[in-house]
């Protein structure tokens, strides 16, 4: 066996020093400085030498400084006289700050560059409080940022924190690329995994104000956002409030597990069920799209809570006219929404309305006597009756039977379904999952839905409605979404030629996809996962609108429709909202804005859609105008 030696113990203890770090180098040098200066000086002291021959000699702290400037900088000693004893000791100092500094140098240089590797790398905690949190990569991040500006835009320090297993520079690029301007809103981007406790505290949840968890791209999203869920929850060094927590579940069979974690602290957006049933009640009403995106994005009008002493006492009918910049649709008691309650409802002290408002300090009460109504302009209710509707899903994935399921509870007996695809599985699915249906009657077809052959015979017989699906046995998102777009140019080229007019609603995978598909056609809805990345910024910044859009795309209690203005008031005559309201409350609905047909290839007047206007400006109505209410059916 080897035996250590004297000389094996130093330099293990020279490697010790050495790995300290930069810090500790820096130490040592100057311990080491301090040596060198202190022996030259001393000697000089003790052989009483002078620089000036014939001069009295320093004290010692004169000596140290003349030693200092010597060994800092070399060019100093070329004017030096004395001794050669004196010239020899200073040459010494010299020799040893050349020695010293060059090392000095060095370490600073690459502790420098050690640092900006490490800042660079995106493991540096992050100080920050009532901050936004987003936990995981996906592109839905952009959207959220960009919505997170636009409602930062009046707080003064403002910062999101993203923590995703993607390095921290390619974030930030990604993000100064695709957003820009990130006005009062800072955005702090840190590599590692949501899943681990040492890496959740980079981004100091425990600070922040709420969380939003994202599933990654590929792999199974949904266990992901579960574990990292559970890392917060169960974390040991957890803070004692609860989180808001607000994570997307794109599986429907992970919610029950999800919500058992999250319990009443997070706030859970079922993916696949909320897109099909966006997908249902778009394609059955054009320019509903337009009503839904104003109300999920940070732009224009928003939703917001707000409790109203002045209406303490009266009743929910009275609060809608109650306002003339915002649209009250709802109230929020005991922790309870309620969208279009009775309208007999009494307003408890403590409730809150919940409103369609620009901004949360437009909603104020009305001031002076009665709200100006034009009760001659109110017209009878007109009984319609619903007439059996035909729908053609082109494609397959996994969400068809979910919106075969939804469209029942919308359509009248006799209504029919044709699904097209090239996905032998398909019919069996749609046998299992969708055995119950009450007004629909449901036929599966083999076929390719990018063959302008096989559309133009389906074509052919009238169709009310024309979803597009993105196909589910395609890997490549692009590949996906490029059938898809091939699909929807034939389409649009069909009904122009032959003069089928019929809505058709697009799912792209890709948000940078759905711009190529848009055009000035506001049935031609894209759904996609921008739609969920508005919704997941929204509740981040009220948890309690998790469940007034849950109510909104529920089929049971009250939905958006848009409804004939021919049955409300009189056409042709100028009307203000105030009268259409009164109209639309007499029948147990909330008018929140319209539609006019005149508009409706108009990009810049949100194809023709007005969601709450100011009740006192008067508006004419026409033939083919709609009205957007609230309301049970």
């Amino acid at each position: 066996m080897r035996e250590i030696t004297r000389s094996d113990r130093l330099r293990y203890r020279f490697d010790n020093v050495m790995s300290r770090g930069t810090i500790a180098l820096v130490g040592w040098l100057f311990i080491l400085s301090a040596v060198l200066i202190s022996i030259t000086s001393l000697i000089v002291l003790l052989f009483r030498q002078s620089p000036v021959e014939g001069e009295q000699p320093l004290n010692f702290f004169q000596l140290v400084w003349f030693s200092l400037m010597r060994t800092l900088d070399a060019g100093t000693m070329g004017g030096d006289t004395g001794s050669a004893l004196f010239l020899t000791l200073m040459l010494v100092n010299t020799l040893g700050g050349i020695f010293i500094v060059s090392i000095l140098i060095g370490v600073i240089t690459t502790g420098v560059e050690s640092k900006l590797d490490e800042l660079r790398k995106g493991r540096s905690m992050i100080i920050e409080q009532d901050h936004t949190v987003i936990l995981g990569w996906s592109p839905q991040v952009f959207s959220i940022l960009s919505e997170l500006v636009i409602a930062n835009a009046n707080r003064p320090r403002a910062t999101v924190a993203i923590l995703a297993e993607k390095d921290k520079v390619e974030m930030e690029d990604e993000i100064r690329t695709r957003i820009g301007d990130m006005g009062r809103t800072r955005v702090v981007c840190r590599t590692g995994s949501a899943m681990e406790l040492t890496d959740l505290e980079i981004v100091n949840p425990h600070y922040a104000r709420s969380i939003i968890i994202l599933g990654p791209e590929n792999g199974n999203p949904d266990s992901h956002v579960i574990k990292t869920i559970l890392a917060l929850t169960n974390n040991p060094g957890r803070r004692k409030e609860p989180y808001h927590i607000v994570a997307e579940v794109r599986d429907g069979k992970n919610m029950e597990v999800a919500q058992m974690v999250g319990r009443d602290e997070a706030q859970l957006v079922p993916v696949s069920d909320l897109i099909a049933r966006i997908t249902v009640q778009t394609c059955r009403q054009s320019g509903l799209s337009v009503v839904y995106q104003e109300l999920m994005d940070f732009g224009g009008d928003e939703i917001y809570f707000q409790e109203e002493p002045g209406l303490t006492g009266r009743t929910f009918g009275e609060a809608l006219l109650a306002y003339e910049e915002s649209a009250i649709i709802g109230l929020f008691r005991k922790g309870v929404v309620q969208l279009n309650p009775p309208m007999e409802t009494v307003i408890a002290a403590g409730d809150q309305v919940i409103a369609i408002s620009e901004d949360d300090d437009t909603i104020r009460l009305r001031t002076g006597g009665e709200a100006p109504i034009d009760t001659s302009a109110i017209r009878e209710p007109v009984a319609r009756a619903n007439r059996p509707e035909r729908t053609l899903i082109l494609s397959w994935n996994e969400r068809v039977p979910t919106i075969i399921n939804e469209l029942d509870h919308y359509v009248a007996p006799g209504s029919e379904v044709l699904v097209v695809a090239d996905a032998p599985e398909a019919e069996l699915e749609i046998r299992e999952h969708c055995d119950a249906l009450r007004n629909l009657t449901v036929t599966f077809q083999a076929g390719d839905t990018t063959e302008r052959r096989t559309l133009d015979e389906l074509l052919a017989v009238p169709n009310d409605h024309v979803i597009v699906l993105s196909p589910s046995h395609s890997d490549d998102e692009q590949e996906a979404d490029a059938q898809t777009l091939i699909t929807l140019l034939h389409l649009r080229d069909i009904a122009e030629r032959k003069g089928h007019p019929f809505s058709i609603v697009s799912e792209m995978l890709d948000i940078r996809n759905r711009e190529l598909a848009e055009v000035v056609r506001a049935d031609d809805f894209i759904v996609s996962d921008k739609l969920i990345s508005l919704i997941l910024a929204q509740i981040s910044e009220n948890k309690h609108l998790a469940a007034v859009f849950t109510d909104l795309f529920d089929p049971e209690g009250s939905e958006l429709y848009l409804k004939p203005a021919e049955d409300y008031v009189q056409l042709g005559q100028p009307v203000n909202f105030y009268t259409v309201v009164e109209a639309a409350r007499r029948r147990g609905a909330v008018a929140i804005g319209y539609r006019l047909r005149a508009e409706a290839n108009n990009a810049a007047a949100s194809y023709g859609v007005r969601v709450n206007p100011r009740k006192s400006e008067p508006v004419t109505f026409s033939a083919e105008d709609y009205i957007v209410l609230l309301a049970e059916d």
